[in-house]
């Protein structure tokens, strides 16, 4: 009997600790806030869906994947709403789903996202975002193709925002300049979306913004020199719209940028010189743009961060400048499609980390001089095809791809030409001077000789048929015969 009585008397606290248990798990909650949260559900999943049966207590032993309570005073609050394939066992949305203004409920909310959920047209909803503008930090609306319209100016009252993604959804219009007053937002991503019209000047008042993409949408107009205030800013996209105008010099007080991606617009009068003060710069991506200039004169050795330069297709004239070889960090570089001449630096290959160099459809001339290694290491990742003046040293054991020998070049220019026109045609005309030509040997069948110096145009009047055999000599080995026939009638 006393054994029994110390059996139960140790028992006790167990049986005390499970009820202390129980009574924890219960999650006091406000019934409009729970409510709220079930009705929500019920926009998106359909109305088949019975939170209270599955969900009795969602911030306590019954949670919803993608949804987050905090306690505040005593009670739990939902602080997080993620609606949309995220995760495995998330809820997912149904077809006809709808935007409910039950969001408007919690007073509590931080984070509001909408992944892949609408695809049947609905809009942002324009008013109420007030509600959230004491709590709300994070909104987002991801791969929405349903969602049209265009972004709301109430969403300016959201001053606690931190990040906005409105990223592949069908929103169209003008972005409203009230987005300027999220002064403390960090992330504004707005890309592939279908807005138009100039970017609003008052966003370069976001000191605090580190990233800003409003790439592939139709925006046109200038960059607005208040960019220039964007000081904290680290990656500025704004590629693929229909921006136009020159860069502003402003842009060169982004100091702490490390991508600048202004690719496919229509951008023009020049580089500004204020570029080589974006010491930070990692990417600088320019191509597709009639930016026009030229590249000397610019301080590409104090871009000393920059891995990826991509300044293609962009019209730009005069030389290779020789700085660029000091980019010592450089991996990626294309100037592709331009009218860049001169020789290129043999420094170049210096550059430790550069893998691809792509400089094809220039006008670049003289002798590659670089070395077996270089071309070893870069293979096809070496591009310098259709610069017709640009030759390879005899000898080389690596031939790079569409560029002659430069031999045969260089047998194309110099010396003399002697030319022999034959008796009996019927020219009465003149024969202009030829230039820039080796020594050659022109036989016009049938007979006396006339000499010319340089390489111009030929007039040969009432010639009906004639043969032209071009013969080019240098250092007394014939290298190429060449048949022309022509028919000319007066």
């Amino acid at each position: 009997m006393r054994k029994f009585i110390i059996f139960c008397y140790l028992l006790l606290p167990l049986l005390s600790g499970v009820s202390a248990q129980t009574d924890t798990s219960v999650s006091p909650m406000l019934a409009t806030e729970r409510e709220a949260l079930y009705s929500l559900i019920q926009a998106f999943a359909g109305n088949s869906f019975n939170g209270s049966e599955l969900y009795p207590d969602p911030c306590g032993w019954t949670p919803i994947q993608g949804f987050s309570c905090d306690l505040f005073d005593g009670l739990w609050y939902v602080t997080v709403v993620s609606i949309g394939p995220i995760h495995e066992n998330s809820l997912e949305c149904t077809p006809d789903a709808r935007l409910s203004q039950y969001i408007f409920e919690f007073k509590h909310l931080k984070s509001l996202s909408f992944f892949n959920c609408f695809h049947h047209p609905i809009t942002i909803p324009s008013q109420n975002w007030e509600k959230l503008a004491g709590s709300i930090e994070t909104l987002e609306f991801r791969l929405n193709p349903g969602i049209t319209g265009e972004i709301p100016s109430s969403l300016g009252s959201l001053t606690k925002l931190m990040s906005l993604v409105l990223i592949e959804n069908s929103l169209t219009g003008e972005l409203p300049s009230s987005l300027g007053n999220l002064g403390g937002l960090k992330q504004l991503v707005l890309a592939e979306n279908r807005f138009s019209g100039q970017i609003p000047a008052s966003l370069g008042g976001l000191r605090e913004l580190l990233i800003l993409d409003f790439s592939r949408n139709s925006l046109s107009g200038p960059l607005p020199s208040t960019f220039g205030g964007l000081v904290s800013l680290l990656k500025l996209d704004l590629s693929s719209n229909l921006l136009d105008g020159k860069l502003p010099m402003e842009l060169g007080q982004m100091r702490n940028l490390t991508l600048l991606d202004l690719r496919n617009n229509r951008f023009s009068g020049g580089l500004p010189p204020s570029l080589q003060g974006m010491v930070s710069l990692e990417e600088m991506l320019l191509g597709n743009n009639p930016i026009g200039g030229n590249l000397v004169g610019y301080g590409w050795g104090q871009l000393k961060n920059l891995i990826i330069l991509d300044l293609s297709n962009m019209s730009l004239t005069g030389k290779f400048p020789e700085s660029m070889a000091q980019m010592k960090r450089l991996r990626f570089m294309t100037l592709e499609n331009n009218q860049l001449s001169g020789n290129l630096s043999p420094k170049l290959a210096a550059l430790p980390f550069l893998n691809a160099l792509y400089l094809n459809s220039n006008n670049l001339t003289g002798e590659l001089e670089f070395s077996e290694d270089f071309y070893s290491k870069m293979g096809r990742r070496f591009s310098v095809w259709n610069n017709p003046n640009l030759c390879f040293p005899v000898g080389s054991s690596h031939v790079p791809f569409g560029v002659k020998q430069c031999d045969e070049k260089n047998s194309l220019s110099s010396t003399v030409l002697k030319v022999e026109v034959g008796r009996g045609n019927s020219n009465q005309g003149t024969i202009m001077a030829f230039d820039k030509v080796s020594e050659q040997y022109y036989e016009l069948q049938k007979r006396p000789l006339f000499w010319g110096k340089g390489m111009g145009f030929v007039f040969l009047s009432r010639l009906e048929i004639w043969v032209l055999i071009c013969v080019l000599v240098g250092e007394e080995k014939l290298h190429r015969t060449v048949l022309v026939v022509a028919v000319i009638e007066h």
